[in-house]
């Protein structure tokens, strides 16, 4: 065993050992099913994407449960380089649930595109939810790096999976491009404030910087860094990725891209600047607002013209990412709390309006058209309906959860003065709800198009049934949520919150 680690440690990080074991189960099981396969030559293959969808399901399943003994634990782990506690435990469960109900999407996916790898599309998969769960426990800069840079670079290849597409191709090239030049960025913040603290700690460097606010370097630095991080959440006006990346990128991975990435991007802004940068609060909250306002503006008005339905999901995405940096802004418990509870019920909504993309996706049929919407009550009663409620709830129409969650956002925003920047939110809202209304406008008013019917198989029901359960059941009774964030909120670490409230 290495120096300076004990057993103790080992258990600890227990989940993300079985995550990777789990993701090594996908690939030995890739291979034994790809050998019985070719074995049946005088049989019809058999599609090796379902099977290895159970196997990736049970890793991501036993993941959840290796997570139970940790409910209530708050310690720091290998001398300060990973947290576990309710913060990081609250977006593990996001990461995980996001994980199984894209894998459920790309069951009926994988199928037409018959061209690509199952099991290293779910190995990746489970690569990036790792990267994902490092990320929202890594309270030292190192660690967060790694489980970026994990993350990142299976997103990379997942973009571009489909190798015969030109569009997914183009996809992975823009974002690694950007995405290299953004962690530039970012890094040369970090070493800004590793050379202006002497540790790489976060909740060490929270005491060592006060008194230095300020330092010329140190306002660098959160530029910088606000930035960098700016990237990875589709802020503007470092947000020119996403558009092309997720009309490109296979759908399913489009969905967890938009959910999953930007989850864990928000974990890791709020560890940077609430646990390693209380002190230089007054210049991060003004720049965080800044770009709240601009990217709720400029992501709303470009979806308004957009008739492609990745893309407008795309722009509406970038929006969605200015309304949760209020809860950043707020700086409070309670904005903290909000913006864990919208990322919650986001990624719901969110994925369940790709699970339909996915749906649409046929042989002769691509999908993502707001033409190939026309009609959709008459040929899919059930998948129209879910397709209204998760647009309702993306444009914050009561009873959805999407209301409760900008009622709290916009609920924070005011209680800590930020008046104006909540009538913005809300003016934002309204302007969204001009597409949303479209895309159902498009599905019981236009006529139908030719093509093959959609239909839905198990695994494609079953995640868009826990979508519009989710999306409907948490508008309706979102306490006990709002009890689980807000006891994860009050877990991070030394003066977070309380430096940022003063």
């Amino acid at each position: 065993m290495p120096p300076g680690i004990s057993s103790s440690d080992f258990y600890y990080i227990l989940p993300e050992l079985v995550l990777t074991g789990g993701a090594l189960l996908v690939l030995v099981a890739d291979v034994v099913i790809g050998g019985r396969v070719s074995l049946a030559s005088n049989r019809r293959p058999v599609p090796r994407a379902l099977p290895l969808a159970w196997v990736t399901l049970l890793a991501i399943g036993a993941t959840a449960v290796s997570l139970l003994p940790f409910g209530s634990t708050r310690v720091e782990v290998a001398h300060g380089l990973l947290a576990v506690d309710q913060f990081a435990l609250f977006f593990k469960i996001v990461f995980l649930m996001a994980a199984a109900i894209t894998v459920l999407m790309s069951v009926p996916y994988l199928h037409v595109e018959a061209a690509t790898s199952p099991g290293e599309y779910y190995f990746l998969i489970l690569c990036a939810t790792l990267g994902m769960m490092i990320m929202a426990g890594g309270i030292d800069l190192i660690t967060i790096f790694i489980g970026l840079e994990t993350m990142a670079i299976a997103f990379y290849i997942l973009a571009g999976f489909i190798k015969p597409s030109q569009r997914s191709n183009e996809a992975a090239v823009k974002y690694f491009l950007l995405g290299a030049f953004s962690l530039g960025i970012l890094l040369y913040g970090m070493s800004l404030m590793y050379g202006l603290s002497g540790t790489t700690n976060l909740r060490q460097m929270a005491t060592l910087f006060v008194g230095q606010e300020r330092d010329p370097r140190l306002v660098l630095a959160v530029i910088l860094v606000v930035a960098g991080v700016g990237f990875k959440i589709a802020a503007v006006p470092f947000h020119m990725w996403a558009p092309d990346v997720y009309e490109g990128a296979p759908t399913p991975i489009t969905a967890f891209l938009s959910v999953g990435s930007k989850a864990a991007s928000f974990a890791m802004l709020i560890r940077i600047f609430l646990e390693g940068l209380p002190a230089m609060s007054a210049d991060w909250r003004l720049l965080f607002e800044a770009v709240a306002i601009v990217t709720m503006t400029v992501g709303n008005v470009a979806a308004l013209t957009q008739s492609n339905v990745k893309r407008m999901l795309a722009y509406s995405s970038i929006a969605h990412a200015g309304y949760l940096l209020i809860g950043v802004v707020a700086g409070t418990s309670r904005g903290v709390t909000a913006m864990m509870i919208y990322l919650f019920v986001y990624s719901f909504m969110q994925l369940g309006a790709f699970a339909i993309i996915v749906l649409l996706r046929r042989q002769d049929v691509i999908g993502d058209e707001l033409k190939d919407l026309s009609g959709l009550h008459v040929r899919n009663p059930f998948a129209a309906f879910a397709m209204l409620v998760f647009m309702l709830s993306l444009g914050g129409i009561p009873p959805t959860a999407g209301f409760m969650g900008k009622f709290w956002l916009f609920g924070a925003a005011i209680e800590s003065g930020y008046y104006w920047l909540a009538v913005i939110g809300v003016l934002n809202s309204a302007v969204s709800l001009y597409y949303y209304v479209r895309i159902v406008v498009f599905m019981y008013v236009k006529k139908e198009t030719a093509g093959s019917e959609p239909t839905i198989g198990p695994a494609l029901s079953l995640a868009l049934g826990v979508a519009v359960l989710a999306t409907l059941g948490l508008g309706v009774y979102p306490r006990l949520l709002f009890e689980i964030a807000d006891a994860s909120a009050r877990t991070l670490g030394v003066a977070g919150l309380t430096a940022v409230i003063r």
